[in-house]
């Protein structure tokens, strides 16, 4: 990251994810060419998030040829005049991460998969889920991205003063996914506390 004063540690970067009204996922073509859309991802933990889609198409023509794909979501992106200097620019806050994409086959995973997503973009109608699953899940498709590697966040953001605000420090930017925080950057391990 060229500005490394606005990088953000992986709690952000998944808050951000979590907070978007979708991600972007994109993929490689079995042509090679790139493949990218927005989708509508919930996640269930530090590292899986789910997407739905047909049983055929593009996405799971990319995930069979290439399961490597690459996150990226933006909140709170507003145009802005810089406080000091009076240049144009945008504050955000945004976050990338890296994972690997499977399709789901076990039922109740599928299903699993299916619930959490319902329940981040229509919690209010979870009393119909049940009837909806009858109906369609045997024409639905389930993908589960794991990710491979700590997400990361960036922000650009000023404070009531007119000042950019900062990225975490140093030992608050490596947090461990379950939420110990490590005591310098050789104990950090993706995934867990060596």
């Amino acid at each position: 990251m060229r500005k490394a004063s606005r990088e953000m540690d992986a709690t952000f970067a998944l808050e951000v994810m979590d907070k978007a009204p979708y991600v972007t996922v994109s993929m490689t073509r079995p042509d090679g060419t790139p493949y990218g859309l927005p989708l509508s991802l919930a996640r269930t933990d530090e590292k899986t998030f789910y997407f739905h889609c047909a049983l055929e198409g593009d996405k799971l023509d990319c995930i069979a040829h290439n399961p490597k794909v690459f996150l990226s979501a933006v909140t709170k992106c507003a145009p802005t005049v810089d406080p000091k200097d009076g240049s144009f620019t945008l504050q955000y806050r945004s976050a990338t991460a890296v994972g690997k994409a499977e399709i789901v086959t076990d039922r109740e995973e599928k299903i699993a998969g299916l619930r959490a997503i319902c329940q981040r973009f229509l919690p209010h109608h979870m009393d119909a889920f049940d009837d909806a699953i009858a109906r369609s899940l045997e024409r639905t498709a389930v993908v589960r991205i794991t990710l491979t590697e700590p997400p990361v966040g960036k922000r650009k953001q000023y404070d009531k003063q007119g000042e950019e605000m900062t990225g975490q420090s140093s030992e608050s930017h490596h947090a461990c996914m379950n939420g110990r925080v490590a005591k310098d950057e050789d104990e950090v391990k993706w995934g867990r506390m060596e």
